[in-house]
């Protein structure tokens, strides 16, 4: 079968509040300090990455009552963060999640643009929702809004956001907003001059349907995560058959996967350094914990060694608080079960086992063939790494990796222009003025 060579894109993932960092491994450091942020970005940016991704957290989440133990070190503000970053970083974008469910179209617009002068073309949006009502009581409006209509308030408030943006003209003039709308009703002028991108980057995460089709419509990047070659292709193809209907080419939309990567100078080296690094994110009393979340009960007196427990899950149990839903807990339980059953896997094995999160593994010439693969299969169109060690867990990949990669014509030697939108091969927003 021929393929068509194409070059790959690559970002970068904070590694914060989260069980998949190595938070005891003596190299992790401080999640909240910035010499941290900006090690990984420098780290991105001379591995000539497209950008640096923020997650976001507004509330500390709990655990049968108690604040979720990595959450209580703090979790900053995305742009924040990413403003400071503009200052110490020339190509690399800039990506901040922002939740658009439990923010205003006028006050984010405004930042996103300060972030992209600032930055000199360089900002990106991830657009997350929420119908979390527990998230929702840091709000004035709390969290009422069910799965559907966020992704309709969602869709509403990105079209505020890019009215907003495109009436600071390229003639310099400002004109009139006037939008009227199911969730937002404003009559007003924006007062920030036109960014150098026009619209910064959007990027959306999920893999709903709701998800698929928001981001077919809206979407500059998906953010994805994806288990297989072949799981990849499958959702590939169907995120890129659904632009046609919004007038958009597959050029339009950049599906970018979260992988992780652990490298070996040989392939058994990887293997072992793999499992090694599976074994410390997923401890004894961490174990214990993901089988709460499952369960949803106190599990506390079972033995991590031992037996998965023989009763089903108590649904909306509430135990955990303001983490991601887990889906149908029961037909998850009987998963964990089976392979329990069928592998002969501890409570701890299990997790392990059913959570694996390393995506590529092996030598650095291995990765590096994988890589193009996925890429020249049309299961992505780049990859957005998200390393296990706070702040240096990018240095090992762009120190031995990247270098090969770029020896395959596989990924770029310089970057090819100064904004975010030319560093992903995107066309400027068709504006106003």
């Amino acid at each position: 079968m021929t393929v068509r060579r194409r070059r790959m894109h690559l970002a970068a993932h904070f590694p914060g509040v989260n069980n998949t960092t190595v938070w005891a491994d003596p190299r992790s450091r401080s999640q909240i300090e910035f010499s941290s942020f900006e090690h990984l970005a420098r780290t991105a940016e001379r591995g000539l990455f497209d950008f640096f991704f923020l997650a976001e957290g507004l509330r500390l989440r709990e655990h049968k009552g108690r604040i979720h133990d990595l959450d209580v070190v703090g979790r900053p503000e995305s742009l924040t963060v990413l403003n400071a970053l503009a200052g110490v970083t020339e190509h690399l974008g800039l990506a901040a999640t922002v939740n658009a469910t439990f923010n205003e179209p006028y006050e984010l617009a405004r930042r996103l643009a300060t972030l992209d002068h600032l930055s000199g073309g360089r900002a990106a949006w991830n657009v997350v929702t929420s119908s979390d009502a527990f998230t929702g009581e840091n709000f004035r409006r709390g969290g009422f809004l069910d799965r559907a209509e966020r992704y309709t308030r969602a869709a509403e408030f990105l079209e505020v956001a890019r009215e907003l943006w495109d009436s600071a003209g390229r003639d310099g003039v400002f004109r009139p907003v006037a939008h009227r709308g199911r969730h937002f009703d404003i009559a007003g002028e924006f007062g920030v001059p036109r960014s150098p991108q026009g619209h910064p980057v959007v990027i959306q995460a999920g893999d709903s349907d709701e998800g698929r089709e928001f981001a077919a419509a809206t979407a500059d990047v998906v953010f994805t995560r994806q288990g297989s070659l072949e799981a990849g292709r499958s959702f590939y193809a169907d995120v890129k058959r659904r632009l046609a209907k919004y007038g958009r080419t597959a050029d339009d939309l950049k599906i970018m996967p979260g992988v992780s990567v652990v490298l070996g100078d040989t392939a058994a080296e990887a293997q072992e350094r793999a499992a090694g690094i599976r074994r410390s994110q997923v401890s004894p009393q961490n174990a214990i914990l993901a089988l709460e979340q499952v369960w949803g009960a106190d599990l506390s007196s079972y033995d991590p060694d031992g037996p998965l427990p023989d009763f089903d899950p108590v649904p909306d149990s509430g135990i955990s608080q303001g983490r991601t839903r887990r889906g149908d807990t029961v037909a998850i339980a009987e998963k964990w079960r089976a392979l329990s059953r069928e592998k002969g896997l501890s409570i701890r094995q299990t997790v392990i086992e059913a959570s694996a999160r390393q995506s590529f593994i092996g030598t650095p010439e291995a990765v590096a063939v994988e890589l193009e693969e996925f890429v020249t299969r049309e299961a992505a169109d780049g990859f957005i790494l998200v390393p296990h060690l706070t702040p240096g867990g990018l240095d090992e990949f762009v120190d031995r990796v990247v270098p090969l990669l770029q020896e395959r014509g596989a990924f770029r030697t310089e970057y090819p222009g100064a904004t975010l939108r030319s560093h992903l091969g995107l066309s400027a927003p068709a504006g106003t003025g």
